[in-house]
Order: structure tokens, then sequence, then C-alpha cells
């Protein structure tokens, strides 16, 4: 484990990084960028290594970007500095392009079709192709990221108006894309065809927003509209909201599960569904699956909490905080000692002796991928006091990775992908281990096994991809 790569979230195993988290705000007479910031600020989860914002001020594209947090990163007086009656703003978390300052966005493009600038949650799966083809036409690349590459395409391609120009970026992309574009004519919402990333719109008094969560709408009194739908691409302006493309869909969309289970904010919405509620449930699924008898259920907090109130109410078995999160165990540039990083687990987590001594623990966590750090966490427990540890997690064994977003790992450092439950459940060192299969997480969530990615788990992608992408590919 490498504690300085730790993010907001805690999670028994350190294998998942969060998405970046998108903004755009539409408001004449408001101050847009500060409404970016806190829009942004409520999606911190989703991405911890650099912040940036951008706004329009009806002549000229202002951009500010920074390493590391928001809060840390861009300050009072830098948001001052972007004046204007639209703004986007972006989080993020690298899964294409090293994390370094040239690769922090919103990313700005300036070809035939005018000026932009962009914020990209997701991945493009054939970045390198289009990179070498927007090369010959004569585009510079400053970055090693594929949101550069959508930046260009939008402002190089064919098109009479952004409706046009949308609906030729769909049929050259392949991947994940949810985006927000700062435009002249207005703020553009794109969400790729097969729904991988959220996004979504809200209402202000004087105005709109655009992000890639519901909770970002409600930090800043917004009320929820809709979801942008897969395949469709909104102009948000002082006219309106209004759809200027909309792909034919079949009936095949992939939003992508670990959205419900991890990377969302329990407290949002995706598809008109608490997030919350449907992790509670998958703790009521994994109780009916492997009940144990036992004293105490606890989660890793914060994404399995509500996984654990779950089991423990279908269950019995009384519920209670045998960990505390320490709060404040975000990104650090500081590396730790040997005799710190041996330590890491307790950077995150720390136990309560009092409240586990001499218990049987079920231990609710959301996912296992490498299995490097849950073995320190059951032994912490276990000197603790716990008698027994019994490990449920929501999410089933992790046996692929991702290509549509998500820095999950190698196939050769996937734990599950080359041991068995029960081998897996050796190494770790609990006394069981029970994971949800597919049917009973598609139950927890009411969601149709046609309209989600379950490709980390049974290895059918919804579009074809290479068995190993290099997320540095187009670093230079």
């Amino acid at each position: 484990m490498n504690p300085s790569i730790n993010t907001n979230k805690i999670s028994l195993d350190s294998g998942i990084h969060e998405e970046c988290g998108i903004v755009g705000v539409y408001a004449p007479g408001e101050s847009v960028s500060r409404i970016a910031f806190f829009g942004l600020f409520a999606l911190q989860h989703r991405g911890q290594e650099s912040v940036g914002f951008a706004s329009w001020d009806g002549t000229k594209i202002r951009l500010k970007t920074a390493m590391g947090l928001i809060s840390q990163g861009i300050t009072e007086e830098q948001i001052s500095l972007l004046p204007g009656y639209s703004a986007i703003g972006h989080t993020r978390y690298s899964t294409t392009g090293s994390s370094n300052s040239k690769n922090a966005q919103p990313i700005r493009s300036k070809g035939p079709n005018g000026e932009i600038a962009l914020a990209h949650n997701g991945n493009v799966v054939n970045s390198k192709e289009l990179r070498q083809e927007l090369s010959e036409w004569g585009c510079e690349f400053e970055t090693s990221n594929d949101s550069e590459i959508i930046a260009h395409m939008l402002t190089y391609l064919p098109g009479n108006d952004w409706g046009e120009i949308c609906s030729s970026l769909m049929r050259r992309l392949s991947g994940a894309y949810s985006l927000t574009v700062l435009t002249q004519d207005g703020i553009l919402a794109i969400r790729d065809p097969l729904g991988v990333r959220p996004l979504c719109i809200g209402s202000l008094e004087n105005g709109w927003i655009i992000a890639s969560e519901t909770c970002a709408l409600d930090h800043v009194g917004a009320d929820f509209v809709r979801e942008v739908m897969p395949g469709e691409a909104v102009l948000v302006n002082s006219e309106k909201v209004t759809t200027i493309y909309q792909k034919k869909l079949n009936n095949r969309t992939a939003s992508c599960i670990f959205e419900n289970i991890y990377f969302a904010r329990p407290d949002s919405l995706l598809d008109g569904k608490l997030v919350y509620s449907q992790r509670m449930e998958m703790g009521a699924e994994l109780s009916r699956k492997y009940p144990v008898e036992a004293d105490l259920v606890i989660g890793i907090p914060d994404s399995a909490t509500a996984a654990a109130v779950g089991y423990s109410r279908a269950s019995g078995i009384p519920y209670g905080e045998g960990v505390i999160k320490n709060r404040y165990a975000g990104r650090t540039f500081i590396l730790p000692d040997q005799r710190l990083r041996e330590l890491g687990v307790r950077l995150k987590l720390n136990p309560l002796p009092e409240i586990i001594n001499n218990k049987r623990l079920v231990v609710v966590d959301d996912s296992i991928v490498r299995g490097t750090t849950t073995p320190h966490v059951v032994k912490l427990l276990k000197r603790s006091g716990a008698k027994e540890i019994h490990l449920r997690i929501c999410a089933p064994p992790i046996k692929w990775p991702c290509h549509l977003g998500v820095d999950l790992a190698s196939k050769r450092e996937l734990i599950a992908a080359n041991k068995s439950v029960d081998e897996i459940r050796e190494f770790i060192g609990a006394d069981s281990l029970g994971y949800l299969d597919i049917e009973s997480l598609l139950k927890s969530v009411n969601i149709p096994k046609n309209k989600v990615c379950l490709g980390c788990f049974n290895g059918n992608h919804p579009i074809p991809v290479q068995l190993e992408m290099d997320k540095l590919a187009l670093e230079y």
C-alpha cells in the first residue's frame, strides 16, 4: 500500500481510483465561477489530483488549473479573476495521461469552429488512432491525455452547427465521455451513447447547472431537472436547455455499475434511484446469501456504511462503528518513511477496541481489487480483539481491468483473476468471505443487465477493447 496515493473515500482495498468530476454553470448576472467552485467541491470524491475552472465573459475564455484538492489549489482571488456568465470546472483522477500539471483540466482548444474549453469524465479507447489523425490535420498537442483529443475534434470536425459537430464526434469516438464544453454559444453537455458516466442538469434561479452527480446540484441550491441521456448533446444558453443532437440508440446502454457500488456519493440519484438505498439493498442481499452467526456488523467508511446498515437490518445483527476514518487522509504529496508506510492502514482507519473486542464481526466493504491492503486491515481488527472476521463484499470478484475510465489494475494484479474465493479468504486471513454475484447485485440496484457495464466482472465489455491498455500510451 502507498499512503501517498490515498483518496477521499476509504476502502479495505486501495485498487480502485475515483472518476473525474465535472460541472458547468450558465447564469448571467451571477458569480458563475463561484457557483461552479461549490458545485465541484461536492464532487471532490471523484478525483483529487488536479482541479481547474474556465469562464467565458462574451469576449474571452479565462482558465485556471492547479494540482491537488479544490480548496488547496484554487483561491478566492483566483475565482474573482474568472468573471463571466458561463463557467465549467473539473476535478481529476487520471485514467489516460500521467498526474502532472500539463494534464490538468479544463482543456482549451482553438480551431475552425472557434475557441472552447472542455472538461471530461471518462476514457476514449481509440485515442491513439484519433491523435495520429488530428496530428496529420495540423493539430498540436500540449498534453498526454485523451481529453485534448476530444477538444480538438470539437474545434476541427466539419459541421454547420454544434449539433452536426456532435453527430460527427459521436461517430468517431469510442469509449466513455461525459463532457461540459464552454463555447461562445453557451455550454455543451455531452454524454456518450453507452451512458457510461453520469451527467445531470439542474435549474438555478437565474440559470442552469450541469454536473456529474445530483449532490452537486443540492450543494448550490439547484433543482434537479433530468439526466443527460446516453448519446445526447445539450446546449445550455440564455434561451433554454436544448437537445441539439440525440444519437439513435439500440437497446444497449452501459452505465458503470461501480458508480452505484462505490464512486457516486450516497446522497446522489442515479437514474432516479438514491445510491444510499441501493447500497443498503446490496448489504441486505449479502446477508441473505451469506448468513453467519455474529455479534456485530461494521462497514468500512464511507462507501460501505450503507451496505453494512442494510446487512444489519436484514440479518438482525446489531450495527456499530468498529473503525473510525481519518477524514483528512486525502491525497498527500509528502512521502512517508518506511516505518509509516508499514503502518499505512492506520493513516486511514483506526479501530475501536472497546467496541470490537471479543466480538464476531461481519465486515462489509464495497470491493476487493488487488487485495494488497485487506490483509493488513483484517490483522488490525484481530489485533484489536476481534474474535472472528466475516468479510462481505458488495462487488462480485473483479477479474478484468476496466477500459472505460476506471484505473483498476492490470489483470495480473487483480487478486480474483489469479485466486479462487477460498484462496483469497486464506490470503487475507478472514474466517469467511462472501461476494455478491452479478445477479444479486443487479437485483439490489434494480437495473436490467443490458443497461450496465459488467466487464470488470465477466469480461464482456460493451465495446471491443484490447486486453491491456496503457494509461501512459499518449505520453511523449
